[in-house]
């Protein structure tokens, strides 16, 4: 201490206990459980079909679960950044998966007599698709500059980040579609039938 020139007196220490993590991780699940369930609230509403909500829902918690695989395989440390994170990724999901069920619901508006219902699903998707490959590439190329450039604090939160922004195009292209698809034509068909 009289290396540095500091007073034994002037020196703190703090320690994290297991309680404050339990509790972090506590408010980070009942956040995320929170945005989700608003987010359901919010699609149901603006779509008029629970299909559409359901859908996103399910792209969302398979977004969570991968980042959540991601924290746990890397040891990354469960903090504050944590729930930005899984906060953020969710945010990222539902906005490109809105964008892709708005065109659906355009395309269904205009749908013909002879066009299949998986048809319109698939042009929704591939019209959409250009926009959010870009969309997440530059987000991407973003989060990497971080990760190479960025201090040890700022990597902790980009790295999930850039799975998580890879998560989140690919459940939005790939999974909600074919939920909505699901849920429309097989749940749809077996309460007509009961």
């Amino acid at each position: 201490m009289e290396q540095y020139g500091v007073a034994e007196s002037d020196i703190e220490t703090e320690t994290i206990s297991g309680t404050v993590s339990g509790e972090m991780k506590r408010d980070a699940v009942i956040a995320v459980v929170i945005a989700t369930v608003c987010m359901l609230i919010y699609i149901w509403i603006r779509f008029k079909n629970v299909a559409f909500a359901t859908s996103s829902v399910t792209a969302l918690l398979h977004d969570i679960l991968v980042l959540l695989c991601v924290y746990a395989v890397t040891r990354i440390t469960v903090d504050t950044n944590f729930i930005a994170c899984m906060l953020t990724i969710v945010g990222y999901s539902i906005n490109a998966t809105i964008v892709i069920f708005d065109r659906l619901r355009e395309n269904l508006a205009e749908m013909k007599s002879k066009d299949s219902l998986a048809d319109v699903v698939n042009r929704s998707i591939s019209e959409t698709f250009t926009r959010s490959i870009h969309t997440s590439v530059t987000t991407l190329i973003t989060v990497i500059m971080l990760i190479i450039l960025g201090v040890e604090s700022v990597r902790i939160f980009a790295i999930p980040m850039a799975v998580g922004i890879l998560c989140g195009g690919y459940s939005s292209v790939c999974i909600a579609g074919t939920v909505w698809y699901f849920l429309k034509t097989r749940v749809s068909k077996k309460s007509e039938q009961a």
